[in-house]
């Protein structure tokens, strides 16, 4: 499996790993898209990650998580994958506090019932670790996420943008509908300071869910 001329050159070990997250995804994706398709999202959702300071071995994970999202956010736009449930995307400047909160709260509460994306203009290279610490005191697990960027595949498929703290950098769409929520940035702030931030975003998040008709589950 070859691999674009950005990044460092792949190991063994990563070309092997993105040659299995193909095969997964073009089984996942069969008779919606092609495995030369499949292959492009893929390298270039890898070129995303290689140039952050993130776990080498960990990159075809990232990679392959990231085209999936990708390929189905594609598949709505292009009709062929819209099961009719609302789609939210929560953007910020680093994806790695206010948004990833966001996202944390609205799979929680939402659960089977919608579907919520996040992402960063300038994605950091970890999750803020107080907003984890955050999440965790409400049970709801966020350690796994990790910043990222949005494409336009992601932003077209989304039925509600929700922008918090990206001004300018945040992607404007014709004919979308675009909620800017103005909060505090939690980066370099204590565990403190980030619970009422944390709670503003959970009221938010719950309205929200109200509006667009989504059963809650507490």
């Amino acid at each position: 499996m070859s691999h674009t001329d950005e990044g460092p050159p792949l190991t063994l070990d990563q070309q092997v790993a993105l040659t299995t997250a193909a095969t997964r995804l073009a089984g996942e994706f069969d008779g919606t898209f092609g495995q030369q398709t499949i292959e492009r999202f893929l390298h270039t959702s890898y070129d995303q990650f290689a140039d952050r300071a993130v776990v080498a071995n960990f990159l075809p994970l990232l990679a392959e998580r990231f085209a999936r999202q990708r390929l189905r956010a594609l598949a709505r736009v292009e009709g062929r994958g819209h099961d009719g449930r609302p789609t939210v995307l929560f953007l910020c400047v680093h994806n790695a506090g206010r948004s990833q909160m966001a996202l944390g709260f609205f799979q929680h509460h939402a659960g089977d019932a919608a579907i919520a994306w996040s992402g960063g203009s300038e994605p950091g290279d970890q999750v803020n670790p107080v907003a984890v610490a955050a999440m965790a005191e409400r049970g709801i697990d966020i350690s796994a996420e990790f910043p990222k960027p949005w494409t336009d595949e992601i932003v077209r498929a989304a039925d509600v943008v929700v922008t918090m703290g990206c001004g300018d950098a945040c992607p404007v769409f014709p004919g979308k509908r675009y909620e800017d929520w103005t909060l505090d940035d939690p980066a370099g702030q204590g565990l403190t300071d980030v619970r009422p931030i944390r709670d503003d975003i959970e009221r938010r998040v719950l309205a929200l869910l109200g509006e667009l008709q989504v059963p809650v589950s507490r």
